[in-house]
């Protein structure tokens, strides 16, 4: 781990906005998850919500590349439950739905914590969503379409939001917890390391923050991120 690389993964970390999401109701397309949670991650993002009746619904490393790293998917069996659990976090539900009462996307106020709420491709959003959202926003068009397509009206408006919370600093101090931060930090910097203790069910090490272990797992000698990984891959505890 370079100077510089480790620089901007902290960069990144003091960025993210841990009260800015994207719920995807119905959701049955891999790829269209995929493609949001790439945008989620550009502006900062932490966590994505899917709401399916598919058993698993999962980022894959060929449709989100890097983003898989950074983002967590959170399933939510019903409409109700998923947008019920954010409610109880102080989220605003914000919904993208062309309707009678739909404000223009940029007069809403997204520095506030916000989740982001989109439709099924060819079905949209559904009457109970809507009922549970606190506002719903479209996005002008002067053509002859009604809609976008969920991954690039999701991204207009992820940037929008960006856009607000630049201009009132949101981005200017970092918002995650010291034990949310350091985890990330060290499945940044060590990921083999990550994906061996992730296997094995055991705690990460302890590191510093120049994200350097300062000491190894009980019974390990190891130095290097390699040979930890071969170790960890060989025991238990």
């Amino acid at each position: 781990m370079t100077p510089e690389r480790l620089s901007i993964i902290k960069s990144s970390l003091d960025r993210r906005q841990t009260d800015l999401t994207v719920v995807m109701e119905n959701v049955r397309k891999p790829h269209n998850l995929a493609a949001v949670a790439r945008t989620l991650e550009a502006v900062g993002g932490l966590e994505i919500h899917a709401i399916t009746r598919l058993t698993s619904i999962r980022l894959t490393q060929m449709s989100a590349g890097g983003t898989k790293k950074w983002i967590k998917v959170s399933k939510h069996p019903t409409t109700e439950q998923g947008l019920g659990y954010l409610k109880q976090k102080g989220f605003q539900i914000i919904a993208t739905s062309l309707c009678e009462n739909s404000k223009d996307y940029r007069e809403v106020d997204y520095t506030r914590p916000t989740a982001i709420l989109v439709g099924e491709e060819l079905e949209g959003i559904s009457e109970q969503a809507m009922q549970i959202a606190d506002e719903s926003i479209s996005i002008p068009m002067a053509g002859m379409v009604q809609s976008l397509n969920v991954s690039v009206a999701s991204a207009l408006v992820l940037y929008e939001a960006y856009r607000q919370r630049m201009a009132a600093g949101s981005y200017d101090s970092c918002s995650l917890d010291k034990e949310t931060y350091m985890t990330l930090l060290f499945e940044a910097c060590h990921p083999k390391i990550a994906n061996c203790c992730q296997q094995k069910r055991i705690p990460y090490p302890a590191i510093d923050e120049d994200a350097q272990i300062l000491e190894p797992l009980p019974g390990s000698r190891a130095k290097s991120d390699d040979s930890f990984a071969e170790w960890c891959m060989k025991n238990t505890i």
